[in-house]
């Protein structure tokens, strides 16, 4: 068991400056320091915090048409987006680095001209530590996100613990989390934009299916948190919600549930709902070897013999130049 004991850590349940990198990663680093001044030791940020989760919006794609304003702020929205290298990639080390913790965050990364569904793992000196691309796009999510190869599904050690990531529904793969519960994962955290309440139930289920702790991270958004003239909340077409009102500035699109939960599926912190928070949780090393006495997935409740898992984890390149 490689997980030091207690660590501290921190879910930040938060909405970033939507389509504003600047002002987002200056929330990030305003959240990362409230966070490590109540002792956390990992600090864990939502899907695409930097610098949007494009709530209600396909870009004006539909099949067989784009439309120009659909172009213009997709532009927009990769404008917000973190390339790696950057100095917006820089700020996140350093965010890391001047607070003494391992931070992981959820990023739009730009590679080329497309953009992917990134989390990303820094130490307690900002050095990047993994960086994990989405797998599979939701639904339209894979309008505007390309999708994510085997290179990303690790799991690092660290001083804290085994630490790896899916993001969102690639939670739902089962191959995905068998790869990561047989490189040891003891600290398994996903980041997320899923608030519905079943989602708290799969990670209750993934916890004790892992043996793991796991860090549920959401964001709570509202309207305000999008700029003035976002058209799912602005335009003739699209100014209504589900249930045919119109949009007011403080209606909240995104509830959170963020939560950490134990190695036998029990809440160590309880979802919290609709409200910006910084959720903590107390990990103890001790309860990972004590639900192992009656399962471990890869290990005394494996059967290698029957079932067979292969990981290509070359990178998902095009072209390669000899």
């Amino acid at each position: 068991m490689s997980l030091t004991t207690p660590i501290k850590v921190a879910a930040v349940q938060a909405a970033p400056v939507s389509f504003d990198l600047d002002a987002s990663l200056e929330k990030l680093q305003r959240l990362t320091a409230q966070a490590a001044e109540e002792g956390a030791d990992l600090v864990a940020f939502p899907e695409a915090f930097l610098s949007a989760y494009p709530w209600r919006y396909s870009f004006d794609a539909t099949i067989g048409a784009r439309e120009p304003r659909g172009r213009k702020w997709y532009a927009r929205y990769a404008g917000s987006a973190v390339a790696i290298p950057s100095p917006a990639f820089d700020a996140l080390k350093e965010a890391a680095r001047t607070n003494n913790v391992f931070l992981h965050v959820g990023i739009i990364e730009k590679d080329g001209g497309t953009l992917y569904c990134t989390a990303v793992l820094f130490d307690r000196n900002g050095e990047l530590l993994y960086k994990h691309r989405k797998l599979i796009p939701t639904a339209a999510e894979r309008l505007v996100w390309g999708r994510g190869a085997g290179d990303g599904l690790k799991v690092v050690q660290t001083p804290l613990g085994k630490v790896g990531t899916l993001i969102c529904w690639e939670n739902y793969m089962p191959a995905a989390r068998m790869a990561l519960y047989q490189q040891g994962i003891e600290i398994y955290v996903a980041p997320n934009a899923d608030d519905l309440p079943e989602w708290t139930a799969s990670m209750q289920h993934i916890a004790k299916e892992g043996r793991c702790f796991v860090i549920s991270v959401n964001s709570v958004c509202k309207v305000s948190d999008f700029p003035s003239d976002y058209p799912p909340f602005t335009s003739e077409q699209s100014d209504r919600k589900p249930d045919g009102s119109r949009w007011e500035a403080e209606d909240i699109v995104n509830r959170g549930g963020s939560c950490v939960v134990g190695p036998l599926g029990t809440f160590l912190a309880e979802p919290v709902w609709d409200k910006e928070d910084i959720v903590y949780a107390s990990l103890d090393a001790s309860e990972i070897s004590e639900s192992r006495l009656d399962f471990d997935p890869v290990g005394s409740y494996s059967r290698p013999d029957v079932f067979t898992l292969t990981v290509n984890t070359k990178p998902g390149r095009n072209v390669r130049f000899e």
